[in-house]
Formats: C-alpha cells, sequence, structure tokens
C-alpha cells in the first residue's frame, strides 16, 4: 500500500509540473499580429514577479524560450515578445540585421512593442508593479531602451546588448536598475560606444553595473552560436553560467517575492 501511495503521490505531482509550459499567445500592434509566448510559475499568485524577454534579432527563439521556462521555475512570470510579428519574421542574417536596423533607428517603435508585450506579460497575471525586462543581442538593446523610456519596471538587464545610441537624443534620468553583461572581446562593440554608454549611465544617474566575461565574444550565451571566437559570435558556457548567476543576484536585489 506504501508503494502504491507514493506512486500516486509521484503522478500527481508530474500532473502537478506539465501545466507550467510555454502558451502561445496572439496580441496586436494595430493590424499587425503578433505571437509571443507566455509562462506561469509553479505557483500562480497576482503578487509574483514577471520577466518580460526580448528575443535576439532574428526573432523568437529556442534561446529566448528556453530562458522563459528556466524562469518560471525559478517562480517567475515570463512572457517572450515578438518585435518583428506575423509575416515579418527575418529569414537569413541579412534580413535580421536590416529589421534589427530599423528598430534600432526608430527606437520608439521599438519602446512601443516593448510596451505592448509588457501589457501582455501583466495579463499573465504578474504583478504590474514588479517587473524587470531583459534581453539578447538585439534584445539587450530593447532593453536598454526600455528604461530610456521610462516604463514601469525596476530593471533591466542586457546579456551581449548593442549600447549605441543616438548622441543627439536628450538624457533623462533612468530610475530602473540597469544590469549589462558584456563579453569582454565582443567585435561588435567599440570602445568608443562603451564609453559613450558608461557616460550616458552616469549622465542619467543610474544604478547601473557593467560585468565583462574573459574570452567571450558576442552571442555568448547562445548554444547554438558555436564555438568559434574567431566568427565574432560563439557561445562561451563558462560566461554563459557566470552571467545568469549574476542575473539571478540581480533579481533578487530589484524584485520582491
Amino acid at each position: 500500500m506504501k508503494n502504491i501511495a507514493l506512486f500516486i503521490l509521484g503522478i500527481a505531482l508530474f500532473s502537478n509540473a506539465s501545466f507550467a509550459q510555454l502558451k502561445p499567445v496572439k496580441y496586436n500592434d494595430g493590424a499587425q499580429v503578433l505571437n509571443g509566448f507566455q509562462i506561469q510559475p509553479m505557483k500562480k499568485s497576482p503578487q509574483k514577479p514577471g520577466i518580460l524577454i526580448l528575443p535576439a534579432w532574428k526573432g523568437i527563439d529556442k534561446h529566448a524560450k528556453t530562458t522563459a521556462e528556466t524562469l518560471a521555475k525559478l517562480g517567475y512570470y515570463a512572457f517572450v515578445a515578438d518585435i518583428y510579428g506575423a509575416g515579418n519574421y527575418p529569414k537569413d542574417n541579412a534580413e535580421a540585421g536590416q529589421k534589427a536596423g530599423f528598430y534600432k533607428t526608430n527606437y520608439k517603435e521599438y519602446q512601443k512593442r516593448i510596451s505592448l508585450a509588457l501589457e501582455q506579460l501583466i495579463k499573465s497575471g504578474a504583478n504590474p508593479n514588479n517587473i524587470v525586462v531583459m534581453g539578447y543581442c538585439f534584445g539587450g538593446t530593447g532593453a536598454l531602451e526600455t528604461a530610456r523610456a521610462h516604463l514601469n519596471i525596476k530593471g533591466v538587464v542586457s546579456f551581449h546588448g548593442g549600447l549605441g545610441r543616438d548622441a543627439s537624443r536628450t538624457t533623462e534620468p533612468i530610475t530602473a536598475k540597469v544590469l549589462v553583461c558584456h563579453g569582454a572581446d565582443d567585435p561588435y562593440e567599440s570602445k568608443e560606444e562603451i564609453t559613450a554608454f558608461q557616460q550616458e549611465m552616469r549622465d542619467t544617474k543610474a544604478d547601473w553595473q557593467m560585468i565583462y566575461y574573459a574570452n567571450a565574444v558576442h552571442s555568448f550565451t547562445d548554444p547554438d552560436a558555436g564555438n568559434d571566437n574567431s566568427k565574432g559570435a560563439a557561445y562561451n558556457e563558462k560566461a554563459d553560467k557566470r552571467s545568469f548567476e549574476h542575473f539571478k543576484i540581480f533579481l533578487n536585489e530589484v524584485l520582491k517575492k
């Protein structure tokens, strides 16, 4: 009887675990259909914090989805944003560069798409006053744009994201806490851009951190990026693990659970 009871308990636990999975969500920016993904923590509560995930330049990928699943296991609501929308997903690197470049230049459009995804995260059940925005590469750029847009968020995290910003833009105080996880050998961010970004953080009185990871280039958190640093983008397991630990420390500091 004891073994049977344990077996039934095991089935119940497995059943409870099975509901915490990604679910597709359709939402809109006017006539443009957007296709995001949401996931809820194991123990759902409207008081639990939320994490908005902004994908890299090719749009929603396995990396972004896996991150959402991991965050749900840690007790967070998570939503993966669709920036490009149905019919506009890049077919190759050239298209990805073109489309990402559009939103980097037209940053208010980028901020708008992020804001719409933020609404979906809140609709899924996340506490609207307890949210962090994070992103990879192009998404890391978006996370910083979220801080610049003064949306109702506690903090932003950029993993190997673009730091550049039009120098003619007006700087305003940044209230969201900022964490930048950066590959020490990333060839896509010039010393000038890094210096300008750090000065922006000082000028805006931001509470910011920038952590460098040795021997890491662009995309160091993405296992699908290969392992050849000479290509400028490659996975680095040590940097990936270290940066995620720094991310968790940041979340524990800025969010109330």
